[in-house]
């Protein structure tokens, strides 16, 4: 089985560490995994993606071209990398930040991310791994103890509990929404 996501915002949103996390979860799992990212020249508040690719089998290009699941957290990105959805593409937006994808008429995910990221860790910079707990538990694209050990290779020191507070807090989004 093939997975080709894209999680999109802006520079600040923790979207490139998440696309990070996603791939080594992948690799952790036996799987394939590439992972590339993008961002604006402004970094922090421009436009900013990552794409991963997780795979079963032999992956020969390292480019998502139409991507499976697409994550947008801010509307500017929304705008900008939606245009290559398929039919069977499903959307995950922050409906703190998101209020449309122009042209996107599939199945779509509209969560509160950061409100959920403030209200169970007390700061928004937890925002990429709620939204990393909610593509996993709706894609179950690696298993749940793989993206914690994951989580827990890449998140400050200090910061583990609340971590995997914003994980489990992600993967209840999909779980109540259903």
């Amino acid at each position: 089985m093939k997975h080709e996501f894209r999680f999109s915002g802006t520079g600040g949103q923790g979207l490139i560490t998440a696309g990070i996390i996603l791939a080594e979860a992948a690799l952790l799992d036996g799987k394939l995994a590439i992972q590339s990212q993008s961002y604006g020249p402004e970094a922090r508040g421009g436009s900013s993606k990552a794409e991963v690719i997780v795979s079963d089998e032999t992956i020969h290009f390292p480019r998502v071209t139409h991507p499976n699941v697409l994550l947008v957290m801010s509307q500017e990105a929304a705008n900008k990398f939606s245009k290559d959805l398929g039919k069977e593409s499903v959307v995950v937006t922050d409906t703190l930040f998101v209020k449309e994808v122009p042209g996107f008429t599939g199945k779509r995910y509209d969560l509160p991310i950061t409100h959920t990221a403030t209200e169970t860790c007390g700061k928004v910079l937890f925002s990429n791994i709620v939204a990393l707990g909610a593509i996993v538990a709706l894609t179950h694209c690696v298993s749940d103890a793989a993206l914690v050990k994951a989580v827990l290779h890449r998140v400050p020191k200090g910061t583990e509990e609340a971590n995997k507070k914003a994980l489990q807090a992600g993967m209840d989004l999909i779980k109540n929404h259903k």
